[in-house]
């Protein structure tokens, strides 16, 4: 590497660390009206001063989620007043492209923002990349058009001087011409919740796509008889919600406690309940090396929601299930003194064991890990399966699945 290519690295990497120090944007909800990549915060700051130079409210700040810098017209603590003022705000011809930003995390906490959960500093060769995935950054973060108005028609009618001339709507609101927005909320404690939901099409059990929380889109048409969608959050902490909606006209649906309409959009609220004393859930995103009881780094942000779960509730204990594919003996890799918990450093124990053991030993990490991030041993229990309880047939296409590690609560 050239002189030259590292001194850029650096830099680039300088800015990137000066912009998730600066202004991080708390949980909330920001009517934005424009966002900057993170080597262009003096971009955000001159946008920033420019409006409130023209008398508004203007301020800016990063999210390190998005990577990103925003600037927002005016920040709120729930769904619909961010709404509204999105709605008047698009009332400036300016601003008619302004969207809604939200920051998951606990509302009205300095600094409780949902961020990206690391313990490892990036190496420069991946910081070398950050430049190339600018435009893909912002395009994530997509700006939501205004959506067309309900086209109307004159009908043609005899003239009749005491008739007043007929409104006709050809083109009725659908959830293809009209935004939706899938907000996942916590009450309990003020929290917005990252995730996503499932869509499916509901005559069918088909899953048409998987769409993200807290953002605006429109939906695929299931092209069903009946037209019904089925949308489902399921987030790792939270018990499963399923809601139908239908397609074609969603407007009646309003009259249902869960959908509301803004303006020419749609809301449907997920407000999600922990899990209480009883359920048993998987961690469906947490894997392991071959023949080890070490976690894959993919795993680290499902372990850190169960952190989260078990922090929000100090009274919750969990019992923490392995399992594995078959009737397994031979050899099984543990952590060393190091306690690297997604990765087999140089310090790895090998040692040899059967089904029962590795799927102990894989229970036994993720106690390990939550009582690193101060969770107290005595609210977590483990328990060693091997392939006694499979999902499916060990030789099957989904045998893979019954390689997992189930949380029952037990105590709350």
């Amino acid at each position: 590497m050239t002189r030259s290519l590292i001194f850029s690295v650096f830099v680039l990497y300088a800015s990137a660390l000066c912009a998730q120090g600066s202004k991080e944007l708390t949980a909330g909800y920001y009517t934005v009206v424009g966002a900057y990549d993170n080597t262009r915060e003096d971009f955000a700051k001159r946008y920033t001063q420019s409006l409130q130079d023209k008398g508004l409210k203007a301020q800016y700040g990063f999210n390190t989620s998005r990577d990103l810098f925003f600037v927002y017209l005016s920040a709120h603590t729930d769904l619909k007043s961010a709404l509204r003022g999105m709605y008047e705000v698009r009332g400036n011809s300016e601003f008619k492209d302004a969207w809604v930003r939200v920051v998951p995390g606990v509302i009205g906490q300095p600094g409780e923002s949902e961020r990206p959960v690391t313990t490892d500093t990036a190496p420069a060769e991946e910081v070398a990349v950050v430049e190339t995935k600018k435009e893909q950054a912002k395009q994530e973060e997509v700006k939501v058009e205004e959506v067309a108005k309900p086209v109307v028609v004159v009908e043609e009618t005899p003239a009749v001087a005491e008739e007043e001339e007929k409104l006709v709507q050809v083109y009725p609101m659908t959830l293809g011409n009209s935004e939706i927005f899938l907000s996942l909320y916590n009450a309990s404690n003020n929290r917005i919740i990252d995730g996503d939901v499932m869509v499916i099409d509901t005559d069918k059990g088909k899953m048409l796509k998987t769409v993200k929380g807290n953002e605006y889109l429109t939906l695929p048409d299931p092209r069903s008889e009946s037209g019904k969608v089925t949308l489902i959050c399921d987030v790792f902490g939270y018990r499963k919600l399923q809601y139908d909606i239908n397609y074609r006209n969603p407007v009646a649906d309003t009259a249902l406690a869960y959908v509301d309409m803004m303006g020419l959009s749609f809301v449907v609220s997920f407000d999600l309940v922990r899990y209480r004393k009883g359920d048993i859930q998987t961690l469906s995103h947490v894997y392991f090396y071959n023949d080890a009881a070490v976690m894959l780094p993919e795993s680290r942000y499902e372990v850190n929601q169960l952190v989260q779960m078990m922090t929000e509730n100090p009274r919750m204990k969990i019992l923490l299930h392995g399992h594995t594919n078959g009737h397994y003996h031979g050899k099984i890799i543990k952590m060393g003194p190091e306690k690297n918990f997604f990765a087999i450093g140089k310090d790895a124990v090998n040692t040899v064991g059967s089904a029962k053991d590795l799927s102990y030993e894989r229970a036994e990490v993720i106690k390990e890990y939550l009582m690193s991030q101060n969770i107290e041993e005595s609210r977590i229990e483990v328990k060693g399966w091997g392939g006694k309880k499979p999902l499916f047939d060990k030789h099957s296409a989904n045998a893979r699945k019954n390689v997992r590690v189930e949380v029952e609560v037990v105590a709350e």
